[in-house]
């Protein structure tokens, strides 16, 4: 039985001009990830792997080669459609948390929902939160909760619509080591309910470990075409 790919990167290229000349953010890059598997990207600050995930996610577009997802071109979707792809099929998580200020942790929730057409989506984001432990603070904005619960309502954010490709940029990266442990449990076992497939930038080797593969780049570049957990070089 062949194994379906989700993700498919041919020569995938971004470059930018700048004052300083051209970045070669990420530059020629060929990788595969197969359905419902979980992959991280590692590498140091400025080696492109935010930018190869803003690829993925449709949030950038190739400047050469190809990234496809689901069978989809992203660099042949006009701005509207990827748009529709961002919304429909895609689950984004990030640092920054990325939370709208004025609006409380189930509305937070349910706002996402509402894009997918969920005029009341106060229940579904009740049973979201309290699956991450977030029941007693729903009506709580996100400068009344701590570090790792403004994490854990934007996984519940990113998670709503079901989404087929779960992207995360740095989810720990401000969080202590025990909640980054909490976090990294909620999203392996999200991704595992729903068969969805993970794909995570970070720097923590520890992340990296609970993750299937690890995708390592160095200068807009994978490192190795690709390496296991137990082949992961420290520092990466």
């Amino acid at each position: 039985m062949t194994n379906v790919v989700a993700i498919k990167l041919e020569a995938a290229t971004r470059h930018y001009r700048t004052a300083a000349g051209l970045v070669r953010a990420v530059d020629g890059i060929d990788a595969e990830i197969e359905s419902g598997t979980s992959v991280a990207i590692v590498g140091p600050s400025g080696c492109g792997k935010s930018t190869l995930l803003a690829l993925i996610g449709g949030l950038e577009s190739p400047t050469g080669g190809r990234v496809l997802v689901h069978g989809q071109d992203l660099g042949a979707l006009g701005e509207s459609q990827r748009a529709g792809y961002r919304r429909d099929e895609v689950g984004f998580v990030f640092q920054s948390y990325d939370l709208l200020p004025f609006l409380t942790a189930a509305e937070n929730v349910a706002f996402q929902l509402s894009l997918h057409g969920e005029n009341d989506g106060r229940a579904r984001s009740m049973e979201l939160l309290a699956s991450l432990g977030l029941e007693d603070h729903a009506d709580k904005l996100p400068d009344q909760l701590s570090g790792g619960q403004r994490q854990r309502v934007g996984i519940a954010r990113a998670l709503a619509h079901q989404p087929r490709l779960i992207l995360a940029d740095e989810p720990t990266g401000e969080l202590d080591s025990q909640t980054s442990t909490s976090v990294m449990d909620l999203l392996v076992a999200a991704q595992q309910r729903l068969g969805a497939t993970l794909v995570v930038v970070s720097h923590d080797r520890g992340v990296a470990e609970r993750l299937d593969r690890v995708l390592a780049m160095r200068d807009g570049r994978l490192a190795l075409p690709s390496i296991k957990d137990e082949e992961y070089p420290r520092g990466a």
